[in-house]
């Protein structure tokens, strides 16, 4: 429930942030005595789609940081940390891509690469990963982490829940203009909208967010596919990152906070909104790549 109210709060923080800077912009000025102004609510919606997004985004490190735990490696204390701050900088180098910076949380097997530049992102794995896996496992998993940067995944899933937010608002609020004139045609006296648009609105924003967060869904389990596959090209072998999956199928990962857990490595149950497909899936993918190569 921590990781779901957190996720809940910082949305509503900076809805409302951006409701105040849209007001004071006058950007949201879409509703006018002749009717709705196309061109300024898409201005409204573009604000509030891209800015939350944006926002989100270049926040996501420290929010990370801080909801997860994360121990930034300055100094390596001990072998082991040692060992994952080199190995992070391996595949760095690898994939051309800046030193990440690279921290440890405590929990169960997991792990994620989040930030908002390629050159300036952070890896955090668990210390239940470290516990429960090989050596050669962990690279994997750091390697897969490592992918998603190099893929620039942090950057695309922003401007995808940017265009999606931007529909969501431009969408509902079009319905709920017109449902609002239908239920007040015959009404001589109408000044403004009435309940029918503001019901309309919040009912569509919901709908239509769902339907979105299905879209963005989708294309996060597309992007973990080509983060295993990637994690393989910067190992030079297959089997590794499918070892490392298997385990991870058998360890039940722990769900990561909900601001971060596009970029975690855990399976997903494959459903809708799931944003990993199943680990079957996705060893079932590297196996068939292995036979194709």
């Amino acid at each position: 429930m921590k990781r779901i109210f957190l996720f809940l709060l910082t949305n509503v923080a900076v809805v409302a942030v951006l409701g105040i800077v849209a007001s004071l912009l006058g950007v949201n000025r879409y509703l006018t005595a002749n009717g709705l102004n196309l061109g300024a609510l898409l201005g409204f919606a573009f604000v509030m789609g891209f800015g939350g997004a944006i926002i989100s985004l270049l926040i996501s490190k420290p929010m990370a940081k801080w909801s997860a735990g994360v121990q930034i490696i300055e100094q390596p204390r001990s072998a082991d940390e040692a060992w994952i701050v080199e190995t992070v900088r391996k595949f760095a180098d690898k994939a051309g891509i800046g030193m990440p910076e690279v921290g440890i949380f405590e929990g169960d097997p997991n792990a994620f690469a989040t930030g908002a530049f390629k050159n300036s992102a952070l890896v955090a794995v668990s210390t239940g990963l470290l516990q429960g896996m090989t050596r050669e496992e962990v690279e994997a998993v750091i390697g897969h982490e490592v992918a998603h940067i190099a893929n620039g995944d942090m950057v695309t899933m922003t401007l995808i829940q940017g265009v999606m937010n931007t529909f969501v608002v431009f969408l509902s609020r079009v319905i709920g203009y017109a449902v609002d004139s239908f239920l007040n045609k015959n009404n001589e006296n109408r000044s403004g909208p009435g309940i029918g648009y503001m019901v309309t609105t919040v009912v569509l924003d919901i709908v239509l967010g769902f339907v979105a967060a299905i879209i963005v869904a989708w294309f996060s389990r597309q992007r973990e596919f080509r983060a295993d596959a990637g994690a393989t090209q910067l190992m030079g072998r297959r089997q590794p990152m499918i070892n490392a999956l298997a385990r991870l199928g058998g360890m039940h990962p722990a769900e990561l906070p909900k601001s971060m857990a596009a970029m975690g490595i855990a399976g997903g149950i494959g459903k809708l909104f799931s944003t990993h497909p199943p680990i079957e899936e996705r060893i079932a993918a590297l196996q068939n790549a292995q036979q194709q190569g």
